[in-house]
């Protein structure tokens, strides 16, 4: 059964790790890259993401101009929530916006470390936004 925009948005606001996909390009119908990703997501808002700014995956958002994100859990239920649209924005990380993620998926007394060695040795970070465009989701314990 596809939940209501409250449910999807609330499922998609908790702190999954989502499967990020975006178009790999046209060189002889390659796959897109699918990739493990943490996000940022408050309902109602844009999706957010950092990556590398000369990543692949950075330079395969900017020639798509947009990507999906899916989220899902076995437990209580299947239930998964998929979301596609434009990015808004590429700009820039800031050493907050990297604490910020990284307080949504690790425990508070591995932040800082983590913060710290991700700001040192990943490289300059930017943060694209993503307007939720395409919605696709369900819960199969409520079929």
């Amino acid at each position: 059964m596809a939940l209501s925009r409250d449910e999807r948005e609330q499922f998609l606001a908790e702190p999954h790790v989502a499967a990020f996909a975006v178009a790999a390009g046209a060189e002889g119908g390659r796959a897109p890259l699918v990739v493990p990703i943490w996000y940022q997501y408050a309902p109602g808002g844009d999706v957010w993401i950092l990556t590398g700014r000369d990543s692949r995956k950075a330079d395969l958002i900017r020639a798509a101009g947009r990507f999906t994100l899916m989220v899902d859990r076995l437990e209580p239920t299947v239930r998964y929530v998929s979301v596609e649209g434009p990015v808004v924005s590429t700009v820039a990380a800031k050493r907050e916006q990297l604490v910020e993620m990284s307080a949504r998926y690790l425990p508070a007394e591995k932040v800082e470390g983590y913060v710290d060695f991700a700001w040192k040795e990943h490289g300059e970070q930017v943060v694209i936004h993503m307007r939720p465009q395409r919605w696709v989701s369900s819960d199969l314990g409520n079929v």
